[in-house]
């Protein structure tokens, strides 16, 4: 009799080991939350309010996705760099960043999901800065910043690898970036262009973006290498919040209000 017990207790202790291993968890009522990695300093897509809750666009289209199809989501802080490294260690289930799903090398490492926004990268100046009219205005004198782990981060390190400027300067965090910027620390920034116009509107008067788009992104949600399932629930919520008008009612909230 105490062998059966015993073997009963291993029995469900094994069964509540094996549902806690893994990036989902089971809430009451079976509801699978997932956990979504993000960077929360790329606003509008991904920042904090005030009470350092993670909110953005980004957040709003997972969160109506996971109402359209079933789902709750969880969502975590973490550097931009580390969050595919995070998704493949099976850490987090999906990355929701205002990631760049064009890029190759990340289209080896994570699977993407269809495209939500076309992004165009853009060279960012002060405001009282007349010298640099566009990209070709650039020098090999010139520090040029852009934010870790970004397409513009990689447009950076490519002008300097062609002698097009002196330095790359990549830094954590948009906020950074613009500061040595205002500063005078680098001659120009480049990044995302609604990323930057939502800096403008926060930080009036302090810069300007110059020139034509360098070129345009399509960014997506990002998930493990294979796992199939989660992608379809994710497009085919995405197609779903598409059609009723949610997506379109979450882009005018977070570019126009």
């Amino acid at each position: 009799m105490k062998k059966t017990v015993i073997a009963l207790l291993l029995a469900m202790v094994l069964v509540l080991s094996l549902g806690a291993c893994g990036g989902e968890e089971s809430t009451e009522g079976d509801t699978v939350v997932y956990k979504v990695g993000t960077e929360p300093t790329f606003p509008p897509f991904d920042t904090t309010d005030e009470d350092q809750n993670i909110v953005g666009l980004d957040m709003d289209l997972i969160t109506a996705i996971g109402e359209d199809q079933g789902f709750e989501v969880q969502f975590e802080n973490l550097s931009f760099d580390g969050l595919i490294p995070a998704l493949q260690a099976g850490n987090i289930d999906i990355v929701a960043a205002g990631m760049n799903k064009d890029d190759p090398e990340r289209q080896e490492q994570v699977d993407f999901s269809d495209a939500y926004y076309e992004s165009k990268l853009m060279v960012a100046v002060t405001e009282d800065n007349t010298d640099i009219q566009s990209v070709d205005d650039l020098t090999p004198d010139m520090k040029v910043a852009a934010q870790t782990g970004t397409t513009g981060a990689s447009k950076v390190q490519e002008l300097a690898d062609q002698g097009k400027i002196g330095e790359a300067v990549i830094l954590d965090g948009l906020d950074t970036c613009m500061m040595q910027l205002i500063n005078g620390d680098v001659a120009a920034v480049i990044n995302d262009k609604p990323v930057t116009e939502a800096y403008m509107k926060k930080q009036p008067d302090k810069i300007k973006m110059v020139g034509d788009p360098l070129n345009a992104e399509n960014y997506g949600f990002a998930v493990a290498k294979g796992n199939e399932e989660l992608l379809e629930k994710i497009n085919a919520g995405l197609a779903n919040i598409k059609e009723d008008g949610t997506f379109d009612e979450l882009v005018d909230k977070w570019f126009n209000q």
